[in-house]
C-alpha cells in the first residue's frame, strides 16, 4: 500500500477577506437578478441621449407571433437576429408561457415588480460599494494588493506558459499553488480597476439626481442611454468573470477552494524536491 501524499494547510485568507468575499457574492447575485428585472421593463439598449429618437436599438430582446399562433423569443444584436424561445423573450414559468425578456427565475424580488426591483438594486449597490471600499482599504493597509496581485517580472516572463496551462486546464501544484498566476492577477485587477468603476459610474449616470450635482458630465459618455448600455456591458463582463471563476474553483478542487473561503485554510501537497 502506498503512503498517503504529505500535505499541509496554510492560511490563505484572513477573516476580513472571507467575510467581504461572501458579502460580495450575495450583493453581486442580488444586483444581477434585480438588474435583470429592471431591464425587463424596457429590454433594449441604445447609444445616445434618448431611446425616443427613433434610432434602432443596438441590442433588444422581444417576442413575435409565429405562424402557428404561438410566440417565439427573438434577440437582436445590431442587424443580427436569433431565435431564443424558452431562453430569452419567451420562457416558461411553471405551466405558463410568458412573454418577457429574461425568465422569471432569473429576476428578483418579484414578477414584473419594477419599483421594488429598483429599491433592491440600489440597496445592494450601496452594500457592494461600501464592502468594495473596505476591501480596497484592507488590501492597501495589509499590502495584499502589492504582495499578491501586482504582476512581477517573473510573471511576465511566464506569460506564454501560463496561457498554455490554462488552455490545457493544468493548475499549479505545490508551492506554486500559493501564488496567483499572471492571468489571475490581470483578471482581478481588470475587474477591480476597470469593470467595477465603469459599472458604478455608469449606474450613477442614469440617476437624474447625480446629473444635477455634476451637470452635463453624462454627455461625456454620449448620454444617459449610452451610460445604460455601458452599464449593461460592464455587468456582462462581471458575470463572465464570475462564471470563469466558478469554473476554475470546481476544476481546481472545489472543496479545497471552498474551505479556504470558509475556514481560511488551503491544502498544499508539496511536489518532489520541495520542502515545507
Amino acid at each position: 500500500m502506498s503512503e498517503p501524499t504529505p500535505h499541509y494547510l496554510y492560511k490563505r485568507h484572513s477573516v476580513a477577506v472571507r467575510v467581504m468575499h461572501w458579502v460580495n457574492a450575495v450583493a453581486v447575485l442580488a444586483l444581477l437578478m434585480s438588474g435583470l428585472q429592471i431591464f425587463n421593463a424596457h429590454p433594449a439598449l441604445y447609444w445616445g441621449k434618448s431611446s425616443y429618437t427613433g434610432a434602432d436599438a443596438a441590442f433588444a430582446i422581444s417576442a413575435r407571433r409565429a405562424a402557428d399562433g404561438t410566440y417565439e423569443g427573438v434577440t437582436r444584436i445590431g442587424g443580427l437576429e436569433f431565435t431564443t424561445t424558452h431562453v430569452l423573450g419567451v420562457s416558461r414559468n411553471g405551466d405558463r408561457v410568458e412573454v418577457r425578456a429574461f425568465p422569471a427565475w432569473a429576476t428578483v424580488p418579484g414578477d414584473r415588480w419594477l419599483a421594488m426591483g429598483r429599491r433592491w438594486h440600489f440597496f445592494f449597490a450601496w452594500l457592494f460599494v461600501v464592502n468594495g471600499a473596505c476591501y480596497v482599504l484592507h488590501g492597501i493597509v495589509t499590502r495584499r494588493f502589492r504582495n499578491h496581485l501586482l504582476p512581477t517580472r517573473r510573471d511576465w516572463r511566464s506569460t506564454w506558459s501560463t496561457i498554455k496551462d490554462h488552455v490545457l486546464l493544468r493548475h499549479p501544484k505545490g508551492e506554486a499553488a500559493r501564488r496567483y498566476n499572471l492571468l489571475q492577477k490581470l483578471a482581478y485587477l481588470g475587474v477591480m480597476y476597470v469593470a467595477l468603476p465603469v459599472l458604478l459610474l455608469m449606474g450613477l449616470a442614469m440617476s437624474p439626481w447625480f446629473d444635477t450635482v455634476l451637470t452635463g458630465w453624462v454627455d461625456l459618455v454620449g448620454g444617459r442611454q449610452s451610460a445604460r448600455t455601458l452599464h449593461f456591458i460592464a455587468a456582462a463582463l462581471l458575470v463572465a468573470f464570475t462564471l470563469v471563476h466558478l469554473f476554475e474553483v470546481v476544476i481546481s478542487g472545489v472543496w479545497n477552494n471552498l474551505r479556504s473561503m470558509i475556514t481560511g485554510n488551503y491544502k498544499i501537497e508539496p511536489q518532489p524536491g520541495e520542502e515545507r
